[in-house]
């Protein structure tokens, strides 16, 4: 029976109680024909379970369906968790990275800054040294021509 034979039946048991005769000077009493009303409760006693049966199953099934579409969110928010986790871990890598790289860099640049210094120190330091010889050798030179002159002199007087 569908859902109008049971509103059909709850129907027709209003209409036996409409139509009962009152009870003399009490009109909130009836008389009613019982047989008639436990026959049409019986009917609706009977239609009922298989609509409970047929409320259960619609129930379990969207049920059903809920927890299918709740697992299914809570997966694609994991998923969403673990990419953002990915993403997230890459990008610290990459600014690991980068920062690894400028300290690199900066400490290429200090050395080379070093170096280039201590290769200015050092050819400074040999031409000094190399100017000193110089000006040894130089002075060397002069003494030996101031004796060729002297001796040349004496050699042409004498």
């Amino acid at each position: 029976m569908d859902e109008t034979g049971v509103l059909g039946l709850l129907e027709e048991l209003s209409i036996l109680l409409e139509d009962a005769k009152p009870v003399f000077g009490k009109n909130n009493l009836r008389q009613v024909d019982v047989s008639a009303a436990f026959e049409i409760i019986d009917e609706i006693r009977d239609t009922f379970p298989s609509e409970f049966a047929q409320s259960r199953q619609i129930v379990r099934e969207r049920q059903g369906l809920l927890d299918d579409a709740e697992a299914e969110a809570n997966r694609m928010i994991e998923d969403a968790r673990s990419q953002a986790m990915t993403i997230a871990s890459e990008q610290e890598i990459v600014r690991i990275s980068q920062q690894q790289a400028d300290t690199i860099l900066a400490d290429a640049r200090e050395l080379e800054r070093q170096t280039r210094a201590g290769a200015e120190d050092y050819a400074d330091e040999v031409f000094g040294h190399v100017e000193q010889s110089l000006d040894t050798l130089l002075g060397n030179v002069r003494r030996c021509r101031d004796r060729l002159n002297a001796g040349s002199t004496n050699v042409g007087r004498g």
